[in-house]
């Protein structure tokens, strides 16, 4: 069996790395090779992605080895790659953003194509330029594909919302995490209260967060970058040692930085299914999350974590009366981890992907 994930339009395995993410991403696909699934990644970037074969021993990189235009790349990738493309058994998009390539793929082989989103674009472009113009591409995937596949199931009522025709083939399989690696660790030294890690930008709400621990005496470690990152750095120089700020981080270092944490926060605006927030879970971290879209899914208030307004005098509150109440930390953090290894498991979401290569090729040798 032959597997083709398209990356996020312009994304490459270098920006992956560079961000702390690639062990993360390629995870799933390791898995798949143990089931005997050769797996190709068609990326944005330059030559230089083919380094990255040492990641995943037998992945097939598809790159821009010709420096084209990056204009031009992307009309020309099913054709560039076309000796692989055409053998392989299934395309599948890693994101909403760069899915017209693998429609466009899809059709030239004749091959099934799996849309898979872990956000719906147009949510993230919500009230901006943009909006309509990803609105229409997400309707006219969703209705070419073999299977829609989102990580939550607000996200797959939204999707038969819109197109009724693909609610029946729209599956819910949720980020994964690998919770060998993201556990806890009970002799671990707790000098960070209270830790963020996630994108720098406006939705991630983080000048809000800033204000809610200016005045606060908690040691506060914030990991990430973006547009945002002015105000971060700010608050550095204001707060002193204690705001640490790191700009990025390899992902095998994360469980180890969370479990020094007393405390994971993310008071976004909106999320599609954060997985910082469930990898903290997986570390038994009581979470403090926003009560947005996205977060709301994912956090059993007052059971698996807690649920805070998003304005920074609630998120101080919430900080708060969590630090203050070590018998509630202890007992949301327990209830984090058994909730994530029941639902979010790496070994259950590589079931469930597996089930469903396998029935597409199922249909296509039918």
């Amino acid at each position: 069996m032959r597997l083709t994930l398209f990356m996020t339009r312009g994304m490459s395995l270098e920006a992956w790395d560079k961000a702390g993410m690639i062990d993360r991403e390629l995870a799933l696909y390791r898995r798949l090779q143990e089931r005997k699934v050769k797996v190709g990644i068609v990326s944005y970037g330059g030559p230089s992605e083919l380094s990255y074969a040492d990641h995943l021993p037998g992945l097939k990189i598809m790159c821009n080895r010709w420096r084209l235009p990056a204009s031009w790349y992307e009309r020309l990738i099913p054709w560039l790659h076309g000796s692989w493309l055409r053998r392989s058994n299934v395309l599948k998009t890693n994101q909403i953003n760069g899915g017209l390539t693998a429609l466009r793929a899809a059709r030239l082989w004749g091959k099934p194509l799996i849309v898979r989103c872990g956000y719906l674009l147009s949510d993230s472009l919500a009230g901006k330029a943009g909006v309509n113009t990803a609105l229409a591409m997400e309707v006219s995937l969703f209705a070419a594909a073999r299977r829609v596949v989102v990580t939550t199931q607000a996200m797959a009522d939204d999707v038969a919302r819109r197109l009724p025709q693909a609610g029946s083939k729209t599956t819910v399989i949720p980020n994964y995490v690998d919770t060998d690696l993201f556990r806890p660790d009970r002799d671990a030294k707790k000098d960070i209260d209270v830790l963020f890690i996630g994108r720098l930008a406006e939705q991630k709400n983080i000048e809000e967060l800033l204000k809610a621990v200016a005045p606060m005496k908690a040691t506060v470690a914030i990991v990430g970058d973006g547009p945002l990152r002015g105000p971060v750095e700010q608050a550095q120089t204001d707060q002193g040692n204690r705001l640490c700020w790191v700009q990025r981080m390899a992902g095998k270092d994360i469980p180890e930085l969370m479990s020094r944490a007393k405390v994971f926060i993310l008071p976004s605006h909106w999320e599609g299914h954060p997985k910082a927030l469930i990898e903290a879970m997986a570390c038994g971290l009581p979470v403090i999350g926003g009560d947005s879209p996205g977060i709301r899914e994912v956090i059993n208030h007052g059971v698996t974590g807690w649920l805070s307004g998003i304005d920074h005098q609630a998120i101080r509150e919430a900080i708060t009366f969590i630090l203050g109440n070590p018998e509630l930390c202890g007992a949301l953090g327990s209830n984090a981890r058994a909730h994530v290894v029941a639902n979010y498991s790496l070994n259950m979401i590589v079931e469930k992907e597996w089930a469903l290569l396998r029935e597409l090729c199922g249909q296509c040798e039918g």
